[in-house]
């Protein structure tokens, strides 16, 4: 029985990682990045895909013809998978001036944040999640992605 001196326990989240190709961060890397985004017992999927598999699973289920970098996949308020298209990110992060990791670090927190109800298709919605990405990112030591350079 819980009394006021006693906290109550945060359930815990866990993360589960999955590759379909080789070459990404280490699997302790991307489930820690997924943990500092995830709400309470959370139960997460990561996979890193191909950009053949990434564009399936886009074509699939948001009826668009082409790998995207992140796409996730909520099951419940807890449950949900996040895809990660290793060729696009990789692709992405060079074209941006970024570390192959923070980019990484950056798409995994918005991919889980996506998981619990954040969007960014109106401005308002946008910039709360933005406001997120970062507090989240600053934690892990990861550059503000949103800055210009």
């Amino acid at each position: 029985m819980r009394t006021k001196s006693t906290p109550a326990k945060r359930p815990r989240s866990s993360v589960a990682v999955q590759r379909a190709v080789r070459a990404a961060p280490p699997a302790a890397q991307l489930r820690a990045w997924a943990l500092a985004a995830a709400r309470a017992g959370a139960e997460v999927t990561l996979r890193v895909v191909g950009a053949a598999e990434a564009r399936r699973l886009n074509r699939a289920f948001r009826r668009r013809d082409y790998a995207a970098n992140v796409l996730s996949f909520a099951y419940s308020w807890r449950q949900g998978d996040v895809v990660l298209c290793h060729p696009v990110i990789r692709r992405e992060a060079r074209a941006q001036g970024k570390t192959l990791a923070a980019h990484y670090a950056h798409l995994v927190v918005h991919g889980v944040l996506h998981l619990h109800g954040l969007d960014h298709v109106r401005a308002r919605d946008a910039r709360r999640m933005e406001r997120a990405e970062r507090r989240i990112l600053r934690r892990l030591g990861v550059a503000d992605p949103y800055a210009v350079k």
